[in-house]
């Protein structure tokens, strides 16, 4: 019975030590995959929906240009069709996160006009690009058609969430000046 006393506190010793270890390793969750640190970072940091769109707004169009430029490249990478399918992945997700401010301005009774309107006119501008990839084709296009095809209807999505939002919300309240 000696021997195996020893073992399980061993065991647990041993258990306490590497805890944290496999936590460093794997942790919680609370960052999207797509997104880089920093980005992650920016997220958590703006105080209001609002400015969380326009932070998506703006990670989409990079994954846009990334792209874009991934397509252009005279000498594709080795692991190309990883490389797109990630880009337009990750295009779609910030759109996606973008429209499910929404719902959080919503419920806050937040002022999004304006993220509103960015979230509509950067929309159409990405759906013009998407749909001319989609009817050009091109070079490694049936690598990347299927979510090519998925980024065009969260796109138009976002933009019908965004129009819809637009008509819903009161707006913003006039400020006087005192007399």
């Amino acid at each position: 019975m000696r021997g195996h006393g020893t073992i399980l506190v061993s065991f647990a010793v041993l258990m306490t030590l590497w805890a944290p270890v496999a936590r460093a390793a794997h942790p919680p969750q609370d960052k999207k995959d797509y997104l880089t640190e920093s980005e992650a970072d920016k997220i958590r940091e703006a105080n209001n929906p609002s400015d969380r769109i326009t932070l998506y707004v703006s990670f989409a169009d990079d994954r846009m240009k990334k792209f874009q430029y991934e397509l252009s490249r005279a000498t594709p990478d080795a692991h190309r069709s990883d490389l797109l399918n990630g880009l337009m992945n990750a295009y779609s997700a910030c759109m996606d996160d973008a429209a499910d401010q929404i719902a959080d301005a919503k419920e806050k009774q937040a002022d999004i006009h304006a993220s509103l309107k960015l979230l509509e006119s950067k929309g159409k501008e990405f759906l013009e690009i998407l749909q001319k990839l989609h009817e050009g084709g091109g070079p490694a296009y049936d690598d990347y058609k299927d979510t090519l095809e998925d980024a065009i209807d969260g796109t138009k999505d976002a933009i019908s969430e965004a129009q819809h939002a637009q008509k819903e919300m009161l707006p913003a309240p006039v400020r006087r000046k005192p007399n």
